[in-house]
C-alpha cells in the first residue's frame, strides 16, 4: 500500500469528548499493530518513510497504525487545555488500542510519543490488546534535560503564518535542524502535513496545532518536572517489553547519563545511537529505518 487510510476515532474527556485522527498501513485486519507517536507540535505523517518500510518488509501481515495526538494534525483541539498532559494521551491511546485490538502490539514514540509509550507500557494490569511486545523510544528517557524543556518552550504556542510551502520549510527548519541532514524534497514532505491554509482564505498557510498546548507546557517548574521524572522512572522499571532506546549523539533533550541508565535498569533497553542527528531522528534516513524494521520484525 503506498498511501494510508485515513480515520477519526471519539475520545471521551470531562468536556465532553473529541476525535482523535489516525493514518492506518497495511493490513487492517493483521494481528500485528505497529503504533507510532509522534513529538509534541508534530503528527502522524511523520512516518510516512517508516510505516512503507515496515509494511514492505513484513513476512506476516501487519498494520502500521500512526495517530495524530489530540490537538495536533487532523485531530481535534481540546476544550481545556489541561488535557494536554501525558495521562489524559495515555487514555486516548488505550481507546484506540480497545479498537484495534492487536493480538501482538509494538510502539514507536518519538519525544512526547515515547513518554506516552513508556507511560502505558509501564502500567500494571493491562487488557491483553494494550501489552506492548517491543517498545522504540526515540531519543527520550524518563529524565528529560531542563534546557531542551526551555528550548522548546520558546517556539511553543507561536503559531506564525506563511506566504508559501517553502516558507514554512524554511521556518520549520531553523528549529528543526537538530533532526539531523535531510534533502529539500525530503523535509518539504515532512513539512506539508504540518501546515494548512488559513481561514480567511488569503492563501496563506500557519501550523497544524493549537497554540493553547504550550499552557500546560509552560507551567512545568523544575520541582514539578523532577517529580514527573521520578514516576516516569518508576513506569520505566515496570516495563516487560523488549526495548530499543535510539538516541541522536548530539541530543540535548536525552543525556548520555540518562541513556546508559536506561540500559542498566527496567527493560534494560538496547542502546543505538546516531551522530550527526540531534533531538530526534526521523526515520527517514535508510539507516535509522532498517534499525527499527530489524528490532520489529526480526
Amino acid at each position: 500500500m503506498l498511501d494510508p487510510t485515513f480515520h477519526f476515532i471519539f475520545c471521551p474527556d470531562a468536556q465532553g469528548g473529541h476525535r482523535m485522527a489516525y493514518w492506518q498501513w497495511g493490513d487492517p485486519q493483521a494481528g500485528h499493530v505497529v503504533l507510532c507517536v509522534h513529538g509534541l507540535t508534530r503528527q502522524g505523517r511523520d512516518f510516512d518513510t517508516l510505516a512503507r518500510a515496515l509494511c514492505a518488509a513484513a513476512d506476516h501481515p501487519v498494520q502500521v497504525v500512526c495517530p495524530d495526538v489530540a490537538g495536533r494534525g487532523q485531530s481535534d483541539w481540546l476544550a481545556d487545555p489541561e488535557g494536554y498532559q501525558i495521562p489524559f494521551y495515555v487514555a486516548d491511546m488505550l481507546v484506540l488500542l480497545a479498537h484495534l485490538k492487536p493480538v501482538t502490539l509494538d510502539w514507536l514514540g518519538t519525544s512526547m510519543g515515547g513518554l506516552i509509550g513508556l507511560a502505558l507500557a509501564g502500567q500494571p494490569e493491562l487488557p491483553a490488546y494494550a501489552q506492548v511486545r517491543r517498545l522504540v523510544l526515540n531519543d527520550v528517557g524518563p529524565s528529560i534535560e531542563w534546557q531542551a524543556l526551555q528550548r522548546i518552550g520558546r517556539y511553543l504556542g507561536k503559531v506564525p503564518v506563511f506566504e508559501s510551502e517553502q516558507q514554512a520549510a524554511d521556518a520549520l527548519w531553523a528549529i528543526a535542524s537538530s533532526f539531523g541532514p535531510h534533502t529539500p524534497e525530503q523535509w518539504l514532505t515532512l513539512t506539508r502535513p504540518q501546515i494548512k491554509p488559513l481561514a480567511d482564505r488569503s492563501g496563506r498557510l500557519t501550523l497544524r496545532y493549537d497554540p493553547a498546548l504550550a499552557e500546560p507546557f509552560k507551567a512545568v517548574t523544575p520541582e514539578s518536572a523532577a517529580q514527573g521524572e521520578a514516576m516516569l522512572w518508576q513506569a520505566y522499571d515496570q516495563i516487560h517489553a523488549q526495548t530499543l532506546l535510539i538516541r541522536g549523539v548530539l541530543s540535548d533533550l536525552l543525556s548520555t547519563q540518562t541513556a546508559q541508565a536506561m540500559t542498566q535498569r527496567g527493560p534494560k533497553a538496547r542502546l543505538v545511537e546516531f551522530s550527526g542527528v540531534g533531538h530526534a531522528p526521523t526515520f527517514v534516513a535508510p539507516e535509522q529505518v532498517q534499525v527499527v524494521v530489524s528490532f520489529l520484525l526480526q
